[in-house]
Protein backbone atom coordinates (compact mmCIF):
# COMPACT_ATOMS: atom_id res chain seq x y z
CA UNK A 1 0.00 0.00 0.00
CA UNK A 2 1.16 3.34 -0.76
CA UNK A 3 1.25 6.25 1.44
CA UNK A 4 0.30 10.07 0.92
CA UNK A 5 3.10 12.01 -0.97
CA UNK A 6 3.40 14.38 1.74
CA UNK A 7 3.53 12.09 4.73
CA UNK A 8 6.36 9.86 2.93
CA UNK A 9 8.25 13.26 2.45
CA UNK A 10 8.46 13.56 6.53
CA UNK A 11 10.54 9.76 6.46
CA UNK A 12 13.69 8.93 7.07
CA UNK A 13 15.97 7.29 4.54
CA UNK A 14 15.55 4.26 5.75
CA UNK A 15 11.70 4.27 5.71
CA UNK A 16 11.89 5.58 2.42
CA UNK A 17 14.47 2.79 1.00
CA UNK A 18 12.33 0.00 2.92
CA UNK A 19 9.09 1.78 1.40
CA UNK A 20 10.62 1.35 -1.84
CA UNK A 21 11.61 -2.04 -1.30
CA UNK A 22 8.28 -3.36 -0.95
CA UNK A 23 6.86 -1.66 -4.07
CA UNK A 24 6.21 1.83 -3.77
CA UNK A 25 7.81 4.27 -6.66
CA UNK A 26 6.54 7.42 -4.59
CA UNK A 27 8.96 6.54 -1.81
CA UNK A 28 11.73 6.11 -4.15
CA UNK A 29 11.01 9.62 -6.06
CA UNK A 30 10.72 11.07 -2.63
CA UNK A 31 14.69 9.75 -2.10
CA UNK A 32 16.31 10.37 -5.31
CA UNK A 33 15.27 13.85 -4.59
CA UNK A 34 16.89 13.68 -1.52
CA UNK A 35 20.02 11.91 -2.34
CA UNK A 36 20.78 12.21 -5.37
CA UNK A 37 22.49 15.88 -5.35
CA UNK A 38 24.22 15.02 -2.43
CA UNK A 39 25.68 12.32 -4.25
CA UNK A 40 26.38 14.55 -7.02
CA UNK A 41 27.89 16.96 -5.53
CA UNK A 42 30.24 15.23 -3.65
CA UNK A 43 31.45 13.52 -7.16
CA UNK A 44 31.66 16.61 -8.67
CA UNK A 45 34.50 17.86 -5.56
CA UNK A 46 36.10 14.29 -6.07
CA UNK A 47 36.47 14.01 -9.43
CA UNK A 48 36.37 17.86 -11.17
CA UNK A 49 34.50 16.90 -14.04
CA UNK A 50 30.44 17.51 -13.80
CA UNK A 51 29.28 15.28 -16.96
CA UNK A 52 31.62 12.35 -14.86
CA UNK A 53 30.27 13.13 -11.56
CA UNK A 54 26.93 12.68 -12.99
CA UNK A 55 27.80 8.84 -14.25
CA UNK A 56 28.36 8.11 -10.70
CA UNK A 57 25.93 9.81 -8.92
CA UNK A 58 23.77 7.54 -11.25
CA UNK A 59 25.22 4.78 -10.71
CA UNK A 60 25.25 4.70 -6.91
CA UNK A 61 21.70 5.65 -7.04
CA UNK A 62 21.00 2.24 -9.27
CA UNK A 63 23.39 0.40 -6.64
CA UNK A 64 21.06 2.15 -4.19
CA UNK A 65 17.73 0.59 -5.31
CA UNK A 66 19.25 -2.74 -6.24
CA UNK A 67 20.35 -2.85 -2.49
CA UNK A 68 17.10 -1.84 -1.13
CA UNK A 69 15.39 -5.15 -0.97
CA UNK A 70 18.56 -6.73 1.30
CA UNK A 71 18.51 -3.69 2.91
CA UNK A 72 19.33 -4.22 7.36
CA UNK A 73 18.07 -1.50 8.96
CA UNK A 74 20.39 -0.36 11.64
CA UNK A 75 23.32 -1.52 10.09
CA UNK A 76 24.08 1.71 8.09
CA UNK A 77 22.87 5.04 7.36
CA UNK A 78 21.62 5.11 3.57
CA UNK A 79 23.28 8.00 3.23
CA UNK A 80 26.92 7.11 4.67
CA UNK A 81 26.29 3.98 2.20
CA UNK A 82 25.72 5.93 -0.69
CA UNK A 83 29.06 8.23 0.00
CA UNK A 84 30.92 5.05 0.39
CA UNK A 85 29.69 3.91 -3.20
CA UNK A 86 30.15 7.38 -4.35
CA UNK A 87 34.01 7.36 -2.63
CA UNK A 88 34.47 3.62 -4.28
CA UNK A 89 33.80 4.68 -8.01
CA UNK A 90 35.11 8.00 -7.54
CA UNK A 91 38.58 6.53 -6.64
CA UNK A 92 38.07 3.72 -9.84
CA UNK A 93 37.95 6.71 -12.31
CA UNK A 94 40.96 8.51 -10.56
CA UNK A 95 42.71 5.73 -10.97
CA UNK A 96 42.02 5.42 -14.42
CA UNK A 97 42.61 8.52 -15.22
CA UNK A 98 46.07 10.07 -17.01
CA UNK A 99 47.92 13.02 -15.36
CA UNK A 100 45.04 16.13 -15.08
CA UNK A 101 45.53 18.63 -17.43
CA UNK A 102 47.48 21.59 -16.67
CA UNK A 103 44.96 24.83 -15.07
CA UNK A 104 45.52 26.58 -17.76
CA UNK A 105 43.97 23.49 -20.50
CA UNK A 106 40.58 23.39 -18.41
CA UNK A 107 38.36 25.01 -19.64
CA UNK A 108 36.54 27.76 -17.92
CA UNK A 109 32.99 27.28 -16.24
CA UNK A 110 30.25 29.09 -17.59
CA UNK A 111 29.45 32.20 -15.03
CA UNK A 112 25.89 32.72 -15.06
CA UNK A 113 26.25 36.89 -14.15
CA UNK A 114 29.13 38.05 -17.21
CA UNK A 115 31.25 40.59 -15.94
CA UNK A 116 30.09 41.16 -11.90
CA UNK A 117 33.06 41.17 -9.78
CA UNK A 118 32.19 39.37 -7.40
CA UNK A 119 31.23 36.42 -9.82
CA UNK A 120 34.94 36.14 -11.03
CA UNK A 121 35.98 36.56 -7.55
CA UNK A 122 34.04 33.27 -6.49
CA UNK A 123 35.06 31.62 -9.50
CA UNK A 124 38.97 31.78 -9.03
CA UNK A 125 38.14 30.98 -5.50
CA UNK A 126 36.38 28.02 -6.84
CA UNK A 127 39.26 27.21 -9.02
CA UNK A 128 42.12 27.78 -6.87
CA UNK A 129 40.50 25.70 -4.14
CA UNK A 130 39.53 22.94 -6.77
CA UNK A 131 43.50 22.89 -7.82
CA UNK A 132 44.35 22.73 -4.38
CA UNK A 133 42.26 20.09 -3.54
CA UNK A 134 43.83 17.85 -6.91
CA UNK A 135 46.68 17.96 -5.50
CA UNK A 136 46.06 16.85 -2.24
CA UNK A 137 46.66 13.07 -1.83
CA UNK A 138 43.78 11.04 -2.53
CA UNK A 139 42.42 9.97 1.19
CA UNK A 140 43.22 13.48 2.64
CA UNK A 141 41.30 15.02 -0.29
CA UNK A 142 38.26 12.77 0.36
CA UNK A 143 38.34 13.76 4.04
CA UNK A 144 38.43 17.06 3.10
CA UNK A 145 35.36 17.40 1.02
CA UNK A 146 33.21 15.36 2.82
CA UNK A 147 33.75 17.13 5.85
CA UNK A 148 34.15 20.89 4.99
CA UNK A 149 32.16 20.63 1.65
CA UNK A 150 29.43 18.36 2.54
CA UNK A 151 29.33 19.01 5.94
CA UNK A 152 29.94 15.81 7.75
CA UNK A 153 31.19 14.96 11.06
CA UNK A 154 33.82 13.31 11.54
CA UNK A 155 32.42 9.93 12.73
CA UNK A 156 30.37 9.68 9.65
CA UNK A 157 33.41 10.48 7.59
CA UNK A 158 34.96 7.29 9.69
CA UNK A 159 32.48 4.90 8.58
CA UNK A 160 32.04 6.21 4.51
CA UNK A 161 36.23 5.91 4.70
CA UNK A 162 36.22 2.83 6.53
CA UNK A 163 38.73 4.12 9.07
CA UNK A 164 38.63 5.38 12.47
CA UNK A 165 37.62 8.62 13.82
CA UNK A 166 41.47 9.52 15.02
CA UNK A 167 42.67 8.38 10.73
CA UNK A 168 39.72 11.12 10.05
CA UNK A 169 40.95 13.58 12.13
CA UNK A 170 44.95 13.15 10.95
CA UNK A 171 43.68 13.32 7.01
CA UNK A 172 42.09 16.09 8.51
CA UNK A 173 44.67 17.93 9.74
CA UNK A 174 47.34 17.14 6.91
CA UNK A 175 44.88 18.00 4.06
CA UNK A 176 44.47 21.73 5.55
CA UNK A 177 48.15 22.15 6.13
CA UNK A 178 48.16 21.16 2.23
CA UNK A 179 45.52 23.42 1.08
CA UNK A 180 46.96 26.19 3.22
CA UNK A 181 50.55 25.65 1.94
CA UNK A 182 49.03 25.42 -1.98
CA UNK A 183 46.62 28.43 -1.23
CA UNK A 184 49.87 30.49 0.74
CA UNK A 185 50.46 34.07 -0.88
CA UNK A 186 47.05 33.72 -3.49
CA UNK A 187 45.09 36.25 -1.26
CA UNK A 188 45.26 39.41 -2.99
CA UNK A 189 45.02 37.19 -6.31
CA UNK A 190 42.10 35.93 -5.01
CA UNK A 191 40.00 38.73 -3.64
CA UNK A 192 40.92 38.47 0.15
CA UNK A 193 41.18 42.26 1.72
CA UNK A 194 43.64 42.53 4.79
CA UNK A 195 40.46 42.53 6.98
CA UNK A 196 39.66 38.87 6.13
CA UNK A 197 36.91 38.51 3.31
Amino acid sequence: MQMAFDAQTDLTDEALLAAYAAGDAAAARILTLRLTPRALSYAVRMLGDRAEAEDVAQEAMLRLWRAAPGWRAGEARPTTWLYRVVANLCTDRLRRRRPAPALDEVPEPADPAPGALSGLIADDRARALQAALADLPERQRQAVVLRHLEGLGNPEIAGIMDIGVEAVESLLARGRRGLQAALAGRRDDLGYDDEGA
